[in-house]
C-alpha cells in the first residue's frame, strides 16, 4: 500500500500557569498540569519516529490527556462571568502555530527533498489570540496521529485495527469542519495556514476514508472475495479520492496552490492506483464469464489511464504503481493470446465498455468532544 506521513504543524511553547491563577490552590495545580500536558504534545511534534507502534500510542495518550484539560479550560473561560478574565488571559498567552501543509515537499521518512537543492526555509508562525485556535490545531494533530497509528497497524497485519484508526481520524477531521470558531483572517492569511480551513479538513477526512477502504479491499482479497466485488471496493477508494479533490477545489484555487505538492501528488497517485486495480479485477470478472473481448478492452483502457500518472515523489510509490501496471500488462497479454487462439471475440470500443462501479463502504467514526470537568474559579495574580 502507498504510504505518506503528512507533516505535523509546529508550535511555540506556552506556559499557562505563569499567566493565569486560580482562587483555589488545588485548581492552580490543575492549571500547572495543563501546562505540563501541553508540553507533551510539543515534544511529540518535535520528534519523528514514524512506524514505531509504542511511540505512536504514547503520543495519542498524551494528546488525549491534554485535550481533556484544554476543553475543560475553554468551557470555563467561555462562561459569561469569566468574559473579562478570558480576554486578558488569552491576550497574554501568545498561541503560535505554523502550517506543515504548505511547506516544502517531505518524503515518507520526514526528510525534505527540496532541501537537497536549496536551503530549507524556517516555518512562519502565526499568533491568534483565541483558545479555539489552540483546540483546532491540537485536534488536527490528534487526527494525524490516529492516521499514523493506522499506517503502523498495517505493518503489523492488524487490518481491522488499521481501518478503525483511519475511520477515527476521518471523524476528527470531520469534526474540525463543523467546529465553530471566530474569523482568523485578521491574524492569519488563510492560504498560509490551510489546516484551519473546512475544505482541507473535509478533504483529509475523505482521504482517511479512502485509505481505510484500501485496507478493507486488501483484507477482502485475502478472504477470497469475488473479483467483481474487489473491483467495486477499489473503485470506491478512487471515488473517495475524487471527493477529497473536489473538497479542495470547492473554495479557492489559491488555497490549493499553497498546499504541499507532495501531498497533492500522493492523493492523485492513490486514486490512480486503485482505479487501475479496479480495472484489473473487473477484467478478471469479465474473463471468468467468458467475455474475453471486453476484458481486454477494460485492461487496455486501464493502462491508458495509468500512463497519465507520472508524478512519484517517493520511490516506494513508483515501485508499487509500476508493479501493478506490470501485472495488468501481463494479464492483458494473456487474455489477448487466449482470444487470438480460441475465443476470437471482438474488442469493444471504449464507449462500449462497461464502466467502473464503486462501493464506498467505509464510514467515519464520529468524534465525541471531551466531557466538561469541574468548575474553575479564576483570578489574576
Amino acid at each position: 500500500m502507498l504510504r505518506y506521513y503528512i507533516p505535523i504543524p509546529k508550535t511555540k511553547k506556552i506556559v499557562l500557569w505563569n499567566i493565569l491563577k486560580f482562587k483555589e490552590k488545588k485548581t492552580n495545580s490543575q492549571l500547572k498540569n495543563i501546562s505540563l500536558n501541553r508540553k507533551q504534545p510539543e515534544d511529540s511534534i518535535n520528534r519523528s519516529f514514524h512506524g514505531i507502534e509504542a511511540i505512536v500510542k504514547e503520543d495519542l495518550v498524551r494528546i488525549e490527556a491534554y485535550l481533556l484539560l484544554l476543553q475543560n479550560l475553554i468551557d470555563n473561560l467561555n462562561k459569561p462571568c469569566n468574559h473579562d478574565i478570558s480576554i486578558r488571559f488569552i491576550k497574554n498567552l501568545r498561541i503560535r502555530w505554523s502550517s506543515a501543509l504548505n511547506l516544502n515537499c517531505k518524503s515518507s521518512n520526514g526528510l525534505s527533498l527540496a532541501s537537497i537543492f536549496q536551503r530549507k526555509k524556517s516555518p512562519t508562525f502565526f499568533q491568534v489570540n483565541n483558545m479555539m485556535f489552540e483546540l483546532h490545531m491540537i485536534l488536527f494533530i490528534y487526527a494525524l496521529k490516529l492516521r499514523e497509528k493506522a499506517m503502523v497497524l498495517i505493518s503489523t497485519a492488524d487490518m481491522v485495527g488499521s481501518t478503525k484508526a483511519y475511520r477515527e481520524a476521518a471523524g476528527v477531521f470531520d469534526y474540525l469542519c463543523k467546529i465553530r470558531h471566530p474569523d482568523y483572517s485578521p491574524w492569519v492569511p488563510i492560504e498560509k495556514l490551510p489546516e484551519l480551513t473546512s475544505s482541507v479538513c473535509s478533504s483529509l477526512s475523505l482521504l482517511c476514508l479512502a485509505e481505510g477502504q484500501a485496507v478493507t479491499a486488501s483484507k477482502a482479497k485475502e478472504k477470497g472475495t469475488s473479483a467483481s466485488l474487489l473491483a467495486k471496493l477499489h473503485y470506491g477508494v478512487s471515488q473517495f479520492v475524487d471527493e477529497a479533490n473536489a473538497s479542495l477545489l470547492s473554495k479557492t484555487s489559491i488555497q490549493v496552490k499553497e498546499l504541499s505538492s507532495c501531498f497533492l501528488d500522493y492523493v492523485s497517485t492513490l486514486g490512480a492506483l486503485h482505479e487501475l486495480k479496479s480495472g484489473k479485477h473487473l477484467a478478471e470478472s469479465l474473463e471468468s464469464e467468458g467475455q474475453v473481448g471486453e476484458a481486454i478492452g477494460v485492461l487496455r483502457r486501464a493502462l491508458a489511464r495509468a500512463k497519465k500518472t507520472t508524478q512519484f515523489r517517493d520511490d516506494s510509490w513508483k515501485s508499487i504503481f509500476n508493479k501493478e501496471r506490470e501485472e495488468v500488462t501481463t494479464m492483458m497479454k494473456k487474455y489477448e493470446r487466449l482470444n487470438k487462439s480460441m475465443m476470437l471475440q471482438r474488442i469493444p470500443l471504449d464507449a462500449e465498455l462497461p464502466t467502473l462501479q464503486g462501493d464506498m463502504i467505509v464510514k467515519l467514526i464520529p468524534y465525541l468532544a471531551t466531557k466538561r470537568g469541574k468548575e474553575l474559579n479564576f483570578e489574576f495574580p
